[in-house]
Order: C-alpha cells, then sequence, then structure tokens
C-alpha cells in the first residue's frame, strides 16, 4: 500500500508540478531575465544534485562523458527549457505548454533508427499530420489570441523559438539516447544542468539583456517562484520522473505530456488572468489528439519491453 502512495505521488508530481512550471516561470522573468534565470536555475539545481552524487559516491565523468553530457546539457535544456523561458516574454504560459506538447512528433521525425516502424503505421502518420495542423492553427489565428497587446512579430518569434527549442531537447535526447556514458543518470544530469547554467550565463552577457539588472529590484513573489521552479522542477519531479521510469513502463509515465498544458492553461487563467480562447482550446485537443495517435502504438507493447 506504501508502494502505491508513493507512485500516487510521484506521478501527481510530474503530471502537476512539471505543468505549473509555465506560470512560474511567467512570474520570474517580469523581474529576471530569461537567460540570467535560467542560468541561475540549472547551476544552482546542478550544485545540489552533484553534491548529492558525490555524497553518495556516484562515479565521476571522464572526459568523454563530460563532453557527451555537455552536448546533451546545452542542446536539451539550454535549447529546450531555455527557449521556453525567453518565448514567454511574449507568449501566455498556457500557449507555450501547448505548443511544447508538439515534441513527440520531434521525436518521431528526427529518430532515423526507428522510422520503418514510425512510418510503416498509419496511426502514427495520422497522429504526426493533425499535430501540426493543431499549431498550424495557432500561427495562423495568433492575433486572436493576443488582440492588441502584443506584436504580431514578436509573438510568432516566440512560437518559432519554442519549435526551434523542441527540435534542440529532441536531438539532445536522442544524441543521449545513442551515445551513452558510463555514469549514473544523476550524475549525468547534474553535468548537464551545470554547464548549462553556464552556458546560459554567456548567453545572457553576449545578448545584453542584463545590462541593466538589479538584484535589489527582484521582487519577493519572483523569486519565490524562482525557488520553486529549482527546487520542486528541477530537482523534485525530476528525481521523481526517474524513479518512475525504474517502476512503471515508460509509455505510462510519458502520460505527463497530456495532463501539463492543461494544467499550465487552467493555472494561466486563475492566477494570472491569461485568457483562454476557442482557438487555444481547439488547438490543445487537436494537438494532443495527435499525440495520443503517435503514443498509441507504444501502449501496446508490454510492460516488460518499456521499462528498459
Amino acid at each position: 500500500m506504501k508502494f502505491q502512495w508513493k507512485i500516487i505521488l510521484a506521478f501527481s508530481a510530474i503530471y502537476i508540478i512539471w505543468g505549473s512550471t509555465y506560470l512560474a516561470i511567467l512570474f520570474v522573468i517580469k523581474d529576471i531575465p530569461p537567460l540570467l534565470m535560467s542560468g541561475l536555475r540549472f547551476l544552482t539545481a546542478g550544485i545540489i544534485l552533484f553534491g548529492w552524487c558525490l555524497w553518495k559516491g556516484e562515479k565521476l565523468p571522464d572526459y568523454s562523458s563530460f563532453i557527451k553530457n555537455s552536448v546533451c546539457g546545452v542542446m536539451m535544456l539550454v535549447g529546450g527549457t531555455g527557449a521556453v523561458a525567453w518565448s514567454e516574454q511574449y507568449l501566455p504560459s498556457g500557449l507555450t505548454a501547448v505548443i511544447v506538447t508538439t515534441v513527440p512528433f520531434w521525436f518521431v521525425l528526427l529518430d532515423k533508427k526507428k522510422w520503418s516502424f514510425y512510418f510503416s503505421n498509419k496511426m502514427i502518420i495520422g497522429g504526426l499530420l493533425l499535430g501540426f495542423a493543431g499549431v498550424m492553427l495557432l500561427v495562423s489565428f495568433d492575433h486572436q489570441l493576443f488582440p492588441g497587446t502584443v506584436d504580431n512579430n514578436k509573438t510568432a518569434l516566440g512560437i518559432i523559438v519554442i519549435i526551434a527549442g523542441g527540435i534542440a531537447w529532441t536531438t539532445g535526447s536522442l544524441f543521449s539516447k545513442y551515445k551513452p556514458t558510463g555514469n549514473s543518470v544523476l550524475t549525468n544530469a547534474a553535468v548537464q544542468l551545470i554547464v548549462a547554467g553556464f552556458f546560459s550565463f554567456a548567453l545572457s552577457v553576449l545578448s545584453g539583456e542584463s545590462r541593466n539588472f538589479n538584484f535589489t529590484r527582484v521582487e519577493n513573489s519572483a523569486w519565490l517562484a524562482f525557488i520553486y521552479l529549482i527546487v520542486a522542477g528541477s530537482l523534485v519531479t525530476y528525481l521523481c520522473y526517474l524513479w518512475l521510469l525504474k517502476v512503471r513502463p515508460a509509455a505510462q509515465v510519458s502520460s505527463y505530456v497530456y495532463i501539463n498544458p492543461v494544467v499550465a492553461v487552467l493555472l494561466g487563467a486563475i492566477v494570472a488572468g491569461e485568457t483562454i480562447s476557442s482557438v487555444q482550446i481547439l488547438a490543445l485537443m487537436i494537438i494532443l489528439s495527435g499525440v495520443l495517435l503517435v503514443n498509441m502504438p507504444k501502449y501496446k507493447i508490454k510492460p516488460q519491453l518499456s521499462t528498459t
């Protein structure tokens, strides 16, 4: 019974907490520039996780492992998560979460080693087409989502950056999958976070976004949201995710993809007063239907095969 409660709590974390991080990012970047915020978040979480790995006696990465993890950290965290933070300057948190749900489609398109399986399945092809139809609906009607509040060019740019970030996240994930290191998942994650933190700092300086930034001007609400992102978003939930992958089928664990955007949209409307338009709801339903079709064949795989 105790084990079942652990599973329930872990699933609740990846469903609700990861869905709420979109809103938390929105609060933080009001006072802290997005790239600087990402650097602080990744570096702090990485140092904490690396310290925990040292305490647990985990094997330290060698040069080859460090390089591989550096590539993954930059692609996944800076390119993926960093893109989300940057884009939320111009997009509501709920809409951002909706667009991020297209990531499973990129896995299908970029995982060349599995193309023979993916493109021989009509359900997966139909899901891809349906998902991209949902994205095009958002792009085509973005002026309805932001009536007179945001420059349409910046809105479109934000959507493009998130899509590019999804491609970067997918590329880094596939690189990690096909170019494994000899270290534990936790050690790899710690190195990735630390490298991503320094890289985000460099981008922040080069872009000039932090030129006039002053820590004394950051509101308490932004600091609380920032701490929430580090503790709940980058540490607690990530560890729950890793643990669930060990005890439950991977296809079941990946169900967070369907829940996160719903949580983000609802919290954005309730807490931040974001408008939920009929176009946004329709696009969400279309994209999630496409993701479901893409993943449906995976659900048919036996549990013992999906946990590897």
